[in-house]
Order: structure tokens, then sequence, then C-alpha cells
């Protein structure tokens, strides 16, 4: 009976410990931000990504949305024929710069982005295919033209990877989708963006554009420049994160294809986005948070889209250091994505600001909007070695200005 009990002993000392021993090893806590970022961008990504691959996208993903008790859903309906290409295009618009970083299968980074690269190729290959159980069509509605764009803008943000890595059926039958969009009247608001946007992007492609679908918008959007680095989303002005969200993001990356035909506007546009970002570094709390301002508030870490983009372009304003900067969206984004109730038990994102909060769900939201959050982490798309992530860590404006120490004076820009 002894001897049993030493064998038992002995095989479960060399079969079960290790492979709980591996088990705690993955369940390590990331060591720099960078790994906080990469790690959580995956298991932001993954879900979606593995499941479009795997053709089991409409099957596995749960549809979260308000519904009918919400007082404006009768205008907006059901979302679940939009939730797809929402967590499709918002999914690829964030990670997008880091799947394009060089390919790299020797560094839990390197793997990871491969991983999600792969994934993405296989699952537009899927969604583009009509006889796919996981076929997405363009031409489902008007919201359909929101998240064409974002998908857009994400094939713009790797070309070589991504959309060079995707079969010459596969792109063609992108670009028919992203025409069919055409289709649609934008709303007078930050929607005329995803019109430009999706122009931007076929011009970028070497397919035929519609130069009036980027002209009107581009003109209109300075038209309602509100100064000090901030745009009205239409004629009024609204306290929300939609600067972020779409409107300086998409500005932006537009006319860095067609800015050819608004001199001098592409150089207003960033001047006005490092302001912008300037603001938002300073609104993060000492505690790394952010103020729960406007709507659609569960886009989350998408509030940070701009700050992103400006350290992934090297236009981050001289107030601030590379160090603090990625040191406070570092603490934002542990906030937001660790809190529990953020992911459902099978890792989708569920509705909310920060933890599960249906009740702040819009209307106009359901389960697939909610990856907009992915374009926070722009910045991976910095190589690892780049001084963004290689400066010592830093306090960040609120957290200088509440402990008493000396922080930079804050200025207006005149256009």
């Amino acid at each position: 009976m002894q001897m049993k009990k030493l064998l038992i002993a002995a095989l479960a000392a060399a079969f079960i410990l290790p492979g709980a021993a591996a088990r705690k090893k993955q369940a390590e806590p990331p060591k720099t931000d960078r790994e906080v970022w990469a790690k959580t961008a995956y298991r932001i990504a993954y879900p979606v990504l593995s499941n479009l691959a795997a053709g089991t996208l409409h099957r596995n993903m749960p549809v979260e949305q308000r519904g009918p008790s919400h007082p404006e859903y009768g205008s907006y309906g059901d979302r679940t024929k939009y939730a797809y290409l929402e967590a499709l295009g918002r999914t690829i618009c964030g990670i997008a710069p880091w799947l394009e970083l060089p390919v790299d299968t020797t560094t839990k980074d390197g793997k990871m982005r491969k991983e999600l690269l792969d994934l993405s190729i296989k699952g537009l290959t899927n969604a583009m295919d009509t006889a796919s159980a996981d076929y997405i069509s363009f031409a489902v509605g008007y919201q359909a033209l929101v998240d064409a764009a974002h998908l857009a803008q994400g094939l713009m943000r790797a070309p070589k990877n991504l959309w060079g890595g995707l079969d010459k059926a596969t792109q063609q039958r992108i670009v028919y989708e992203m025409k069919q969009t055409r289709k649609v009247r934008p709303n007078v608001s930050n929607w005329l963006m995803f019109t430009a946007q999706i122009e931007a992007f076929l011009r970028s492609v070497g397919e035929e554009y519609d130069q009036v679908r980027v002209d009107y918008p581009v003109r209109q959007m300075d038209k309602w420049y509100k100064g000090d680095g901030v745009y009205g989303d239409g004629e009024p002005f609204h306290w929300d994160y939609y600067n972020s969200f779409v409107i300086q993001p998409m500005l932006i990356d537009v006319l860095s294809v067609m800015g050819d035909g608004f001199p001098g506007m592409r150089k207003r546009v960033l001047d006005r986005a490092a302001r912008y970002a300037e603001v938002t570094e300073r609104m993060i709390s000492p505690e790394g948070t952010i103020p729960p301002i406007g709507r659609s508030l569960q886009y989350r870490t998408a509030a940070l889209q701009v700050l992103s983009q400006m350290a992934l372009m090297d236009r981050l304003p001289k107030s601030v250091s590379k160090g603090q900067v990625r040191s406070a969206m570092t603490a934002v984004i542990r906030n937001f994505f660790g809190q529990p109730g953020t992911f459902d038990e099978n890792g989708w994102l569920r509705i909310g600001f920060c933890g599960a909060q249906p009740e702040i769900g819009e209307a106009y939201t359901c389960t697939g909007s909610l990856y907009l959050c992915t374009t926070g982490f722009l910045a991976l798309g910095l190589p690892e070695d780049d001084p963004f992530w290689t400066a010592p860590a830093e306090k960040w404006t609120s957290q200088k200005a509440w402990s008493g120490e000396k922080f930079p004076q804050d200025h207006s820009i005149a256009n």
C-alpha cells in the first residue's frame, strides 16, 4: 500500500505538477508596459479573429444590446445583422499597426501578432467568401458604412502584411463590398468621414475612387472646427470622445492619402491632433482613469486613440514625454480591462465603461461595437526598441500636479 502511494506521488510529480507549473507560468503578470498592452490587445482580438478564421463567428459571438427597453430602440432596431462587421472592422482598425511590424516568431510579442495576422487573413478570406457561414455583406443597411470605414482604415494601417497578405480574389471582393456602401447617405455629422475613409482606402490600393465623397467631408470638418484642437460633431459642440473615436484619426489617415487636394490642411490637422492629445493626457487622473463624459462610453480605450496615434506617428506634443504618456495609458488600460465583468466567461467584451454596465449601452451599439476599444492600442505599431517603450516610466501631468511637483503650464493653440 505504501509503495502504491509512493508511485502515485511520483506520477503526480512527473505529470501533474509540471502542468500546474506551466499554467502558473502562463498566468504570470506582465513585466513591462508593452507586455500589458500586447497581452490585453491579444485578449480582446482573439475571440473575434479566431472564430472568424474558423467560420464560427456568427455561431459563437453573443450579441448583447439594449433592445426594446431602450427609448430609441425603434429608430435603430435589432443590431444583430451589423454585429459581425462591427467586430471585424473595429478589431482590425486598432491592431493593424501592430500587425504591420516585421514578422517575428522568436519573441512572445512577435508570436502573438503573427498569430493574429494569420487569423486576420484567414478571417477576412472567410468573411468575403459568399459560400462561408461567416460571409459578411457590406450592403445590409446604413450601419455597414460605419464599419466598412473602420475596416478600410485598418487595411490602410497595415498595407503590407494584412492587405498585401490577402489573395487577389479576397482583395477584389473587399473592393466590391466597399463600393456597395456608396448607396448609404451619411448623416451630416462625424458620419461624413466614413465616406471619405472608404474612398481614401480605394485610392490607396489603386482603385477608382470618388473625389467628391472626400472633398465635402474634409472641408465640412474644417468648417466645424471649434478651436484649441477640437472639432464639432456637426455644427453644435458635444462633450464626448468622438474627436478621438472618429473625427481626428480619420482626418489624419484620409489626408495621408488625399492631402494633395487640400494644400496646407494636413499640417493643420496634425497640429490640432497634437493639441487634442495634449489635453487627453491631462485628463488622465492620477489613478489612471478618464472622465465618463458623453455618449458611446462603452468604447472604452478608443477615447485614447488620438493620443496613441500621435505616439505612433512620433508627433506627441513637446509638453509631454514618451515615458509619461506610456505610463498614463498603461494605467488606463489596466483599469479598463482589469475590472471584473469586462469580459464574459468566453472572453467576449461586455457592454460597459468599467466592467459590465449594460445600462450605459446605446440603442445603436451591441457587442460588435465594443471592439472599437482596440484603437487605443495603435502605439503597439512601434517596435519594441522604440523610445516610447524603452524610456523610463514617469509620472504623468495630473500625478505631478496633484503631488505638488513642478508641471508645465497649459496653453491653447491659435488655429
